[in-house]
C-alpha cells in the first residue's frame, strides 16, 4: 500500500478510495492521457499529456523547450490526475445522477531521464503501451531525436485511487418515479485503422 498522507487522504466518499499500488498501476496503464498540474510564476497551470508507466514510475515526454518539461526538470511540485469513465449513472432524481469511474491522483517531483539507452527504452515502452508489438517494426530514434526529447519520471510514491461502480442509489420515495434508471456503459474503443 502507498502511505496515506495529508494530500492523499480521500475525504469525500472515503469508502471509494484506495492506496493499493496494483489498482493505481492498472488505472494508469489503461488510461491514454493524464493531466499534470503545477504552479508557474504564482499561477496554477494544468496541461493534458500522454503518460505511461515503467515499474513504480510514471513517465512523460516532450520537447526540450516545453514549459511542462522545464517545470518538471526544475523540480516543480506536481499533481497528476487520470480518470477513466466507465458509465453514466442515470437515477430517478436529478440529484442522484452520477458516473462510474476509476481515477488516480499522484503528487511529487519528477526526475529527468538523461542516458540515451534509458531514454530509448522509455520511448519504446510508450510505443508498446499505445500499440503492443509495434516498436520492433519502426525506425528507432536517432541520437539527435533523443537529444531533442526530454523524458521525465514521477515516482508512484504519494497517491491514491478512487472508484465508483454500480447502479444509481435512489431515495426510496423515488423508486416509483416513472422514468428509466440504470447505467449506460462508456468505453474508449480503437476504431478501424486509417492509413497515413
Amino acid at each position: 500500500m502507498l502511505a496515506t498522507t495529508e494530500r492523499t487522504t480521500v475525504r469525500q466518499r472515503p469508502q471509494r478510495g484506495s492506496h493499493d499500488p496494483d489498482l493505481i498501476a492498472a488505472i494508469l496503464d489503461e488510461a491514454l492521457t493524464c493531466t499534470v498540474a503545477f504552479v508557474d510564476d504564482g499561477r496554477p497551470v494544468s496541461i493534458p499529456t500522454t503518460h505511461w508507466r515503467m515499474g513504480e514510475r510514471v513517465l512523460f515526454h516532450g520537447g526540450m523547450g516545453s514549459r511542462l518539461g522545464r517545470m518538471m526538470a526544475a523540480g516543480a511540485d506536481l499533481c497528476v490526475t487520470v480518470t477513466l469513465v466507465d458509465g453514466l449513472v442515470l437515477a430517478r432524481s436529478a440529484f442522484h445522477h452520477s458516473m462510474n469511474y476509476r481515477s488516480v491522483v499522484l503528487f511529487g517531483q519528477a526526475e529527468e531521464i538523461s542516458g540515451p539507452a534509458e531514454k530509448e527504452a522509455a520511448l519504446a515502452a510508450l510505443i508498446e503501451k499505445l500499440t503492443p508489438g509495434r516498436y520492433a517494426s519502426v525506425r528507432p530514434p536517432t541520437q539527435k531525436e533523443l537529444a531533442a526529447t526530454r523524458l521525465l519520471a514521477l515516482p508512484i510514491a504519494e497517491g491514491s485511487a478512487k472508484v465508483r461502480s454500480g447502479p444509481p442509489v435512489d431515495d426510496e420515495a423515488d423508486m416509483s418515479w416513472p422514468v428509466w434508471a440504470g447505467v449506460v456503459p462508456v468505453a474508449v474503443v480503437k476504431g478501424e485503422p486509417v492509413a497515413g
